[in-house]
């Protein structure tokens, strides 16, 4: 089956915490951050969604990276409250998939933008990946 536009994947999930823009300041010099779903890991669900989306239809040895990100943090959600996010796939050009990407809490749309993801081949990726670690000097 092959992968086309159109295709569709959602995730809920209920902040933590963990998750807020809070708990990243916590130990670090950057000042006091507001206890609400931190950016960076609304862009991860983003990513995680899109991801999802194409899992079932890779071949084994095959996988997906995050090229690109582009979104709109549109309004705060705290603690306790329900996320939504969707991904559905735009285009599809040879490896290269490009997703709209959109979030939204129990009250209103929270993001949206758009995702760029690559498939790739697991062993080559890892190997290439290796090769780098090998330049470094220590």
């Amino acid at each position: 089956m092959a992968i086309e536009p159109g295709l569709v994947h959602e995730i809920t999930m209920v902040v933590e915490e963990k998750h807020t823009a809070a708990a990243v300041a916590k130990d670090s010099e950057i000042g006091q951050l507001a206890p609400v779903l931190s950016t960076p890991y609304l862009v991860s669900l983003m990513e995680t969604t899109a991801h999802a989306a194409v899992v079932p239809f890779l071949n084994p040895g095959q996988s997906g990276v995050g090229a690109m990100v582009h979104i709109r943090h549109l309004a705060a959600t705290p603690v306790g409250m329900q996320v939504r996010i969707r991904a559905e796939l735009l285009e599809v050009e040879g490896r290269r998939f490009l997703f709209k990407v959109e979030a939204w809490d129990e009250v209103e749309k929270i993001a949206e933008g758009e995702h760029e993801r690559f498939i790739i081949d697991w062993e080559r990726f890892m190997a290439n990946v290796e090769k780098k670690q090998g330049k470094i000097k220590k």
